[in-house]
């Protein structure tokens, strides 16, 4: 009988269990054929707190912690030297869940042997110049490696034009969404309105979800709820530095607007469940753009109907699944809100399309089995 062909997966974004899931469902849908191993710091500062590593007995890949060093900035963090002997305990193939151009790439390209395939994941979908070091280590990580997965369609078309990359096999693959959390479920939403002391016979809920920031476009859906004649209520989950500016127009709204902030994410799926639509009006901007959309995603797998402007990869993660918008017209905002919050019937049609192209498309599984697919491909050919 055939050994189970030996995957290491290396993140920092590992040392929160969350972000093993990639890693768990690649050991799930393998089933004998592929042993994983999630490689993940002991300790990592977080973007918002220290994080130490704690790995879940009921995980079906294995966990191996390992040490970190400079790990405030995620650019020159570098993993301690006990990560060699990991990517060399016959491994038939290393995926670096880290940026080629970062210095923990760099490390785990030079520690992974020669005759051990590469493949990293990016979702860097801006054309960039970066400075030295990071210029030439993106040059080395992209040479070494086998292929790599590209986080969007926009990621791949951004860096097939830069050096190495047309050389090297490469897949879009999209984040992964958990598909039986963020699901349909009518009483949760009708429990968190009554929470927000809404009642159940009011107008459609117009929901926002994300960082409270100008290129999520918060700004622009706030005009736009001015223009509007048809009824409405509007929620808007998430955090940053509108909040303030938020607050404030939302108190000139007295009923008809609520703000929600510090919600878990075991708690989304009940927030997301609670609108009648989900608005993702991103906005791109000379340095930024919208790298996938994974509010978007959640909402298509709660059943919610979405409206979403045609930022970045929003898109290729919206399809034909919910509506797409110009970014910055705020009429055509206006008249597409209307329609939905006027209709329950394109509402049941938009909510029924999306669940279905989240389960086709997003969900973990269907993620999880496209990694290692690739992966197969890969060693195939060698």
């Amino acid at each position: 009988m055939q050994r189970p062909r030996r995957l290491v997966t290396v993140s920092h974004s590992y040392v929160v269990t969350l972000n093993r899931r990639l890693a768990n469902e690649m050991a799930r849908v393998g089933g004998g054929a592929w042993d994983v191993t999630a490689v993940a710091p002991r300790f990592f500062h977080g973007d918002l707190r220290p994080i130490h590593l704690q790995p879940d007995s009921d995980e079906p890949a294995k966990v191996e912690g390992v040490r970190a060093f400079l790990s405030r900035s995620p650019h020159a963090f570098v993993y301690g030297p006990e990560l060699r002997e990991h990517l060399r305990r016959g491994v038939d193939l290393v995926h670096a869940w880290e940026e080629p151009f970062v210095l923990a790439g760099l490390e785990v390209a030079l520690l992974t042997p020669h005759r051990v395939p590469l493949v990293f994941s990016t979702f860097q979908n801006l054309s960039k110049r970066y400075p030295p070091p990071f210029a030439q280590t993106e040059r080395f990580v992209v040479g070494r490696s086998t292929g790599w997965v590209a986080g969007g369609q926009t990621v791949k078309d951004n860096l097939l034009g830069r050096p190495g990359y047309a050389a090297r096999r490469s897949c879009i693959i999209p984040m992964g969404v958990d598909t039986e959390l963020f699901r349909p479920d009518r009483a949760s939403g009708e429990a968190v309105r009554r929470e927000l002391g809404w009642s159940a016979d009011g107008p459609p809920v117009i929901g926002y979800l994300g960082r409270f920031v100008p290129e999520k476009g918060v700004s622009l859906l706030m005009r736009v709820l001015e223009q509007l004649r048809t009824p409405w209520r509007a929620l808007f989950a998430g955090g940053g530095p509108l909040e303030a500016e938020l607050r404030a127009w939302a108190a000139r709204h007295e009923d008809r607007v609520r703000v929600l902030t510090g919600v878990p994410h075991e708690g989304v799926p009940r927030v997301l469940n609670a609108m009648d639509v989900l608005c993702g009006p991103s906005q791109t901007l000379p340095r930024w753009k919208e790298q996938f959309g994974r509010m978007l995603a959640e909402a298509f797998a709660c059943g919610v109907p979405v409206l979403a402007s045609t930022s970045g990869e929003i898109p290729h993660t919206v399809g034909d699944a919910g509506r797409l918008l110009p970014e910055a017209d705020d009429s055509a905002w206006a008249r597409a809100l209307s329609d939905v919050l006027e209709s329950p019937e394109l509402r049941r049609e938009l909510s029924s399309r999306g669940r279905e192209w989240a389960v086709r498309r997003f969900s973990w599984p269907v993620v999880a089995r496209a990694h290692l697919d690739f992966f197969e491909t890969l060693l195939e050919r060698r």
